[in-house]
């Protein structure tokens, strides 16, 4: 049946940055069919909105789940000090703890727009399994898209590395395991809702081996390839010592710079690097608020979008950003880039571009993060008509400025799954009580 959204301000994001004030969205089989403005077309069903504003769905590039289990820790710490105090505590994480995070997240993740959520699991205590379904099946129950990756660490503290030895795994074991869960559970083509990526964790935690043989396991199936990477200085100094080179070099010498990478963070990037990025296709997943929080830096997003480089927005783990909120995260980027490089730096639908088609483009997306024709029906709907909005002409920059709110309504391939600014499938307070009860799990 043809569903008809109507009386909307639509922006679309697509190659032209068209915008339908008088707007409507045609949708069958959980398809875009036709946008426009003007005279509507036949729908069986038809639902006003009000005027409220409608953008893509956003998509977040790069986050830890479980990491809502310990949020506000090592308040002033480096990200290596932060590492070293919360690693303990993580290597406690179980499928039952990590279920009751993953819900948290998600449905953080929905109520701020975003219908697309990338996770970065990369911690596996040893003797606990189930840790990559209970985040899928979590999304799967919330409505929302998924692409969860089988991360690792084999690289532990007694051989140089960052984490406890508890924390590491076999090689053999790690690759077996993805290519068991890519069986089970891995999406190919349009409309995927669920989909794993291959994600070893970053240069200080990880072997040359390891890194080399995940590339070659992924390529083999398909997948797309994700880490850490210059996230600070600190992980330039580690790498020029272990390694005799920076951070990109690294990777670069490994044949991880392609078309089928991204890479959390990318703060510390000299100019040739991100030619680099920009000739090899590398995308990059920009995650501002826990750069912030982590005095890390800023990233330089300007100069890797004018390069020609992929970039998406990240929340990163709620133990680095203590809100799983993507919208926020637009109005973040678009903030620190203009403390960067001054006012005309970056615009408010650049950074809601960033958002929704940036991210997609990171994730290897096509079907996704645009409202057009034979796209999914992934869409965002934004009350226009609160307080926070009020007296603003352009409606478009005044939700990117004022910043993070809650959606109103949020369809995931034609589905609604956030209605009246609360979940559908599920009772946001039972997801806090049953959350918190795991969280006393994790405080000492």
């Amino acid at each position: 049946m043809m569903s008809l959204l109507a009386d909307a301000y639509v922006v679309t994001m697509d190659d032209a940055g068209a915008e339908h004030e008088d707007g409507w969205i045609l949708v069958e089989d959980g398809v875009v069919a036709a946008v426009g403005s003007g005279p509507e077309p036949e729908a069986g069903e038809r639902t006003g909105l009000g005027g409220a504003l409608v953008t893509p769905g956003l998509v977040n590039t790069h986050h830890h789940l479980y990491q809502t289990l310990t949020r506000a820790r090592a308040q002033q710490a480096t990200l290596f000090e932060w590492l070293v105090e919360l690693y303990p505590t993580w290597a406690r994480i179980d499928a039952e703890a990590e279920y009751a995070a993953a819900r948290t997240g998600i449905a953080e993740l929905l109520l701020s727009g975003c219908s697309t959520v990338f996770d970065h699991h990369y911690v596996f205590p040893r003797g606990r399994t189930g840790l990559v379904e209970a985040e899928v099946q979590a999304a799967r129950e919330l409505g929302a898209r998924i692409v969860a990756s089988r991360g690792s660490m084999d690289l532990g503290v007694s051989d140089g590395g960052l984490p406890p030895d508890e924390l590491v795994e076999d090689v053999d074991a790690v690759l077996a395991d993805t290519e068991r869960l890519v069986a089970e559970l891995h999406e190919p083509g349009p409309g995927a809702r669920v989909q794993i990526a291959v994600a070893p964790c970053s240069p200080f935690s990880v072997t040359e081996r390891l890194m080399t043989e995940s590339a070659e396991l992924a390529r083999r199936l398909g997948l797309k390839l994700h880490t850490h990477l210059a996230e600070t200085m600190e992980e330039e100094a580690y790498c020029r010592e272990l390694y005799g080179c920076t951070p990109v070099e690294y990777l670069d010498s490994l044949g991880w710079l392609d078309s089928d990478v991204w890479c959390a963070h990318c703060v510390h990037l000299s100019p040739a690097e991100i030619a680099r990025f920009a000739s090899s296709g590398t995308g990059v997943a920009h995650c501002p608020t826990s750069n912030l929080r982590l005095g890390a830096g800023v990233a330089p997003v300007r100069e890797l979008v004018d390069a020609g480089v992929r970039v998406g927005l990240g929340v990163d783990g709620s133990a680095s950003n203590e809100r799983s909120h993507l919208f926020a995260e637009v109005q973040q980027a678009l903030l620190v880039a203009r403390g960067r490089g001054g006012p005309t730096a970056m615009t408010a639908r650049e950074a809601l571009r960033l958002g929704t088609r940036g991210g997609a483009a990171v994730l290897g997306r096509d079907d996704i993060g645009s409202i057009e024709p034979g796209k999914q029906a992934d869409l965002a709907v934004w009350a226009t008509d609160g307080l926070e909005l009020g007296g603003a002409a352009d409606p478009v920059a005044a939700l990117v400025f004022a910043g993070a709110h809650r959606v109103d309504r949020l369809y995931v391939g034609g589905d609604l799954v956030v209605s009246g600014s609360a979940l559908v499938r599920a009772d946001e307070r039972e997801i806090a009580r049953a959350h918190r009860a795991q969280a006393v799990r994790f405080v000492t």
